[in-house]
């Protein structure tokens, strides 16, 4: 274990953009199996399927797709942004490291800042490589980007505050990777649930907030 530890810092230290972006692809895609994987398993338990229907299929090009996005956007831009992060609170704002002020701003900037666009990007990236047209996109984020930016924003400050406090900035991708296996399944399983009633009910509640707010 400990071999491997070391040849991946040795990785991070001599390649840091492409280490990153390659374990992110990896990542994600054993998260998108998970997530295909516990799909099927929830929809075949009330069902009687056939053998052909029961067994478990990879979906290569989706695990491609998915894994492609964890290489292509999390890794690299996960990199600079947190690098970029710290270099801003530190340099910019000065603030002192590992400070509750420090530690809170960074937060509320991953929250508000990066949080938000990784949503964006992952739903109209995994549509159109789905082949959807802008529409159907569209409707994808409609049904999608609410439900999961209320249900993460209530886990990643949770997680982000132990990484910002006690990890040093090169290490605190390969933290929120390893989140990003769990966050990965579930983001996974959420653009597949379709129209399920719970995903109704928070877009009928963000109309009603939207109305509201016009008044």
């Amino acid at each position: 274990m400990m071999k491997v530890w070391n040849w991946y810092q040795n990785c991070l230290s001599v390649h840091p953009v492409k280490t990153q972006a390659i374990s992110s692809a990896i990542l994600w895609g054993v998260g998108y199996l998970s997530a295909q994987y516990i799909t099927h398993s929830a929809a075949k338990k009330p069902l009687q399927l056939s053998d052909s229907d029961a067994k478990f299929t990879i979906n290569w090009n989706r695990l491609v797709v998915t894994s492609m996005f964890g290489f292509g956007f999390v890794g690299p831009v996960g990199h600079f942004w947190y690098e970029g992060l710290d270099k801003f609170i530190r340099f910019k704002l000065q603030l002192k490291p590992k400070s509750v002020r420090s530690v809170a701003t960074k937060v509320a900037m991953d929250g508000i800042i990066f949080g938000p666009l990784h949503l964006f990007v992952f739903f109209t990236y995994m549509g159109l490589c789905a082949g959807k047209n802008v529409a159907q996109v569209k409707d994808d984020l409609k049904r999608n980007y609410v439900p999961a930016l209320i249900l993460e924003g209530g886990v990643w400050p949770v997680v982000q505050v132990f990484n910002f406090w006690y990890l040093p900035v090169k290490y605190q991708l390969l933290y929120v990777n390893l989140f990003c296996l769990l966050d990965s399944v579930f983001l996974s399983w959420l653009e597949q649930q379709k129209d399920t009633p719970w995903k109704k009910w928070f877009a009928s509640f963000h109309s009603t907030n939207e109305k509201g707010g016009r008044c």
